[in-house]
Formats: C-alpha cells, sequence, structure tokens
C-alpha cells in the first residue's frame, strides 16, 4: 500500500468540514457517496494519517448491529493482500476516535490482523454524524428491513421532516417511507425474526397491514414454521376465515366489489383498510401508528 505522509506528530491538524460539505448537508436530497467523495477528494495526502484500530470506536448512530460475516471475510481477504484504498473518516474524541464512516473497513482489516488503518479527521456534529452513518448503510448497505425502518425514523426525527420531505431527501417515493415506518409497528418478536432473516420483506409488510398484534404475532410463527410464501400470506389474510388471536369473532365474508380498492389504500398507507357498508375503515394499533397516518393525509391536530 502507497505510503501516506504524516505531520511531525503523526497526527495532521483538524479541518472543519468546510462550505462545501456543508452546502452538501443541506442540499434537498442527502448523498452519502457525494458527502464521502467530497471528503477525500477535498484532502490533501499529507493529512490522511495512519491510526490504531484499537482507538477506534463505532460511530454511536451506527444503525447496522449486524455485518455479514462472509462479505467482511471477503474484504478482509483483499485488504491483506491490497491494503485499505480508501481511507476512512473519523472524529477526534475524549478518548481516541469515532468512526464516521468506514466501519466495514475498520473490522475487516482488524479481521486481516492490521494494527493500523489511514484515516481523515473531521469535525462532526452529532446530526451530521448521524445522517453519514445512517445515508452509508442506506445507500450501500443491505439492510435489514427493521434496521433500515429504524434508520429512517431516526432521520426523520433529527432533521424534523415530514414523511414526504424525507422521501426527497433520501430519494424514495412516499409509500416506500410509509410502508418502512409501518413495520415499526409489529411487535418486537416480529421485528426480531425480520433482523434474523426467518422472515422477508415482504413478509413484514403483509404483517404489517393487520390490525391485531397478536394476530401478526400467531401468524408469524405460521409463516416461520410453515415456510409460507408471501403470497402465500396475502392469499391468506385477504381470506375472511384467516385464524385469528379470537378465532369465534372471525367476520363473516364480505362483498369483494372494493377490495382493489382496499388494496391500493392498504400499500399507500402501510395499514390494514377496509370498505364496507359506505364506510371507510383505516386500522392503526397504537398513538404512534395514528400520527404517522395523519402526517401522511397532512392532517393537523
Amino acid at each position: 500500500m502507497e505510503t501516506i505522509n504524516q505531520t511531525e506528530s503523526g497526527i495532521p491538524k483538524r479541518r472543519a468540514l468546510g462550505r462545501g460539505l456543508e452546502e452538501l448537508f443541506n442540499s434537498e436530497v442527502l448523498d452519502y457517496n457525494s458527502v464521502e467523495e467530497k471528503i477525500v477528494n477535498d484532502t490533501p495526502k499529507e493529512e490522511i494519517t495512519m491510526v490504531k484500530i484499537s482507538d477506534l470506536r463505532s460511530n454511536p448512530y451506527q444503525p447496522r448491529k449486524n455485518f455479514d460475516e462472509e462479505a467482511l471475510k471477503e474484504l478482509a481477504a483483499s485488504i491483506k493482500e491490497h491494503g485499505v484504498f480508501q481511507p476512512i473518516i473519523v472524529k477526534k474524541s475524549i478518548k481516541g476516535y469515532e468512526i464516521i464512516a468506514g466501519e466495514r473497513r475498520v473490522k475487516a482489516s482488524e479481521m486481516a490482523g492490521k494494527e493500523e488503518i489511514p484515516a481523515i479527521i473531521r469535525d462532526f456534529n452529532d446530526t451530521q454524524m448521524m445522517e453519514i452513518a445512517l445515508l452509508e448503510n442506506l445507500q450501500r448497505e443491505d439492510l435489514s428491513a427493521i434496521e433500515e425502518a429504524n434508520a429512517y425514523k431516526k432521520l426523520q426525527e433529527t432533521l424534523s421532516l415530514t414523511q414526504e420531505e424525507l422521501a426527497k431527501r433520501l430519494g424514495k417515493s412516499r409509500s416506500h417511507i410509509t410502508n418502512m415506518l409501518g413495520l415499526l409497528t409489529l411487535p418486537p418478536e416480529v421485528q426480531l425474526a425480520v433482523n434474523n432473516k426467518e422472515l422477508s420483506m415482504g413478509h413484514a409488510r403483509v404483517l404489517s397491514k393487520l390490525e391485531n398484534p397478536e394476530e401478526q404475532l400467531q401468524l408469524a410463527y405460521k409463516i416461520i414454521s410453515e415456510g409460507m410464501s408471501v403470497r402465500g400470506i396475502e392469499e391468506l389474510t385477504s381470506n375472511p376465515t384467516i385464524i385469528k388471536a379470537n378465532p369465534q369473532k372471525a367476520r363473516t365474508k364480505k362483498d369483494n366489489e372494493y377490495s382493489y380498492l382496499e388494496s391500493e389504500l392498504s400499500e399507500k398507507l402501510g395499514t390494514k383498510v377496509t370498505i364496507r357498508k359506505n364506510k371507510i375503515e383505516i386500522r392503526f394499533v397504537n398513538s404512534n401508528d395514528l400520527n404517522r397516518l395523519l402526517e401522511y393525509m397532512n392532517i393537523e391536530v
């Protein structure tokens, strides 16, 4: 690997982000690739320093809890042979450094037996640290559906954005953001199953449209034990004879005249919608879910 120049102290003088990078953070569309690319391209070689891996700490806002072991091994093998091509980005902390971008490179380098890694030191505030960590994972990594949903939620809360504003800044559709946030209404056990890849994103989306948490949990166990497909549970949940937490209260079969509209509305709102007797029923599981729906419909209370 090419030798990296350092200052006499071994650590270059830290610089603030600079106006160009501040403009990227304030731009209409958040793009992690642009942020990292600008930092790397605008950093002179003499400002890239080698830091000890033992001095590095994870970004506290890192949404990813699990890293693909096989992918890390492949990256470690590459680093062992060729070194780290792109420096990580860190922030000086009270003790050592906090990783802003490049945690996979750090983990793989450690796996490859490296003691040091090239790094660019920059000053970030907490909001920018979180944006960088979330964007890196959202745009580069294969997050689980629940991790992705939590990343959206944190960005939305920290930046005080509506779902529509968040969708625009991330270049996503409004319905995608709504559907993803809807997954966070699932029972903890179901969310854990999604993180463990026992349930797919498709399974989770169908489950999130059910009105009863016990029903969601019961069907989740059925999917896992019987290996049901997404299409299979879609057909099951659209059938009024679905096994419910209290089967004695199962509804009688209703007119399917508006079933296509129910499906469209459920997709848009990320929850179960029923049309019957000239009424539209929109289900929500708690106050947070209700607020999510009110925000989607631009209703202020």
